[in-house]
């Protein structure tokens, strides 16, 4: 049986000076690696930790187009509500989640710049902040996912997971002069740089776990880290000797290169302290399927893998983008959702919209399921050590109105969250919620977050 170090040494001999440049983009861009993590040694006062020594861990589920309010909200309030007909799918979970009443996000109103409620509505619900109206000069503010992960990203192979249903790649403007950027991503780094998410579950999986079947998993990582590392130092050597014939100008585009080369040293130094990576002996997953709920639920099923194995703490998922235009024919609604939400109040248009809005909600509760029956390091369910917001950056797509979001806090955050209630907040902004989703995520050094005017105290 060929080791990984031979394996590596013939593919060495086979491939060529062209093969390895051609291939650079591919090997260069690999992540770390996933894996089960020790938590013995964690210890309760590590950062995001319960009271227990189990991980905290948070996700951001958004859901396009707002929600039809008569149907969404519950009636009464505290312990005792109704679910409305839209989230009556989650009745199975009452006692584990909160509808979050009074949030909202006045970043993302129109005021001087006029239209744009989707790409607003998509680009401002993690970020908390005003967008520049502009299709190519991006301007939003790092996302809550990204400032918790910046604070509790090292303590797993993956700082965080970005996952999208949504295909659609694009550039240029999209909604009314915004940037496509804003529309199609959640997620932000930096205030001109998005973090793109991933479409396809089978890579996904790849990511996290390795290629091929279950067993020969972690022989695939290994040889892949050997590669990787193979070609940097390829590259590396390759700068050094061209660094002497450049101007100026050229060494410092160099240099920037140069540092994205060593984060990627830095990202597989971290993959190897960490230790091969738990195989979870199923099979690889298709890629993606026809079927959209099918679609949805293998992507809620990578994010269930990826907390149970602690290979990350913090991940979002875009189940479509504000302003999507696809159709159900399964529920009987042929039309496009976004045509469907500008309803002007026609009962019809209405119904469907709320038809639509409940089958979201019911991939929801699967997931919610999924997490809830799997058993985490202190025997308590996953749901419990977990902060899940369901959430949409319109109210009332009709109306383009971004107060009084429609917000599901799910889980029991470790046993820090009062769930089973629905709680109406008044009027405070959405950023409130996430700096007290950070508290509990052990990223307490942010004083502020996007338009924020405290920490939301009665989660």
């Amino acid at each position: 049986m060929k080791t990984p170090a031979n394996l590596l040494a013939e593919r060495r001999l086979s491939l060529s000076r062209r093969t390895f440049l051609r291939g650079l983009g591919t090997a260069i861009a690999l992540p770390a690696f996933a894996s089960l993590r020790p938590f013995s040694a964690l210890g309760a006062t590590s950062p995001g930790v319960t009271a227990s020594g189990a991980p905290l861990r948070t996700a951001f589920v958004f859901f396009p187009n707002g929600a039809i309010p008569s149907a969404w909200w519950p009636k009464g309030e505290g312990k005792e509500f109704e679910l409305g007909a839209t989230l009556k799918p989650l009745e199975a979970h009452r006692n584990r989640l909160q509808i979050l009443g009074g949030l909202d996000h006045r970043a993302a109103e129109g005021g001087a710049d006029g239209g744009g409620d989707h790409a607003r509505g998509n680009g401002v619900f993690l970020t908390g902040v005003r967008l520049k109206k502009s299709a190519t000069d991006l301007r939003a503010g790092v996302s809550i996912d990204q400032a918790i992960a910046r604070e509790v990203g090292h303590l797993t192979r993956f700082a965080s997971l970005e996952l999208t249903c949504d295909a659609g790649r694009y550039s240029g403007a999209c909604d009314s002069g915004y940037a496509c950027a804003y529309q199609h991503n959640l997620s932000w780094s930096s205030p001109s740089t998005p973090v793109a998410a991933e479409v396809n579950p089978r890579l996904v999986f790849e990511r996290l776990f390795g290629t091929g079947a279950a067993g020969d998993r972690a022989a695939s990582l290994q040889l892949r880290r050997q590669e990787q590392r193979s070609v940097l130092d390829f590259v590396l050597e390759d700068a050094r000797g061209m660094e002497r014939r450049l101007d100026a100008g050229d060494r410092g585009k160099l240099d920037q290169y140069l540092t994205g080369i060593r984060e990627i040293e830095i990202r597989i130094q971290k993959a190897e302290k960490f230790g091969a990576a738990k195989d979870p002996g199923i099979d690889t997953p298709p890629g993606i399927p026809t079927d959209y709920g099918q679609h949805i639920q293998l992507m809620y099923e990578m994010m269930v893998l990826s907390f149970q194995t602690d290979s990350t703490r913090v991940a979002t998922m875009l189940l479509a983008h504000d302003g999507s235009n696809r159709s159900f024919a399964d529920l009987g609604v042929p039309e496009g959702h976004h045509d469907l939400s500008h309803h002007q109040n026609d009962a019809a248009k209405i119904q469907k919209i709320a038809s639509i809005d409940q089958w979201y909600v019911k991939q929801f509760a699967k997931f919610l399921e999924k997490l809830d029956a799997t058993k985490d390091v202190d025997g308590q369910s996953l749901l419990h050590n977990s902060m899940i917001v369901y959430g949409g950056g319109n109210a009332d797509a009709n109306r383009h109105t971004h107060t009084n979001l429609p917000i599901v806090l799910a889980g029991g955050g470790g046993g820090t969250l009062t769930s089973g209630r629905h709680v109406n907040h008044g009027s405070k902004p959405t950023s409130n919620l996430f700096l007290s989703l950070a508290d509990r995520m052990g990223a307490k050094s942010l004083e502020r977050f996007g338009d924020s005017t405290g920490r939301l105290t009665d989660v």
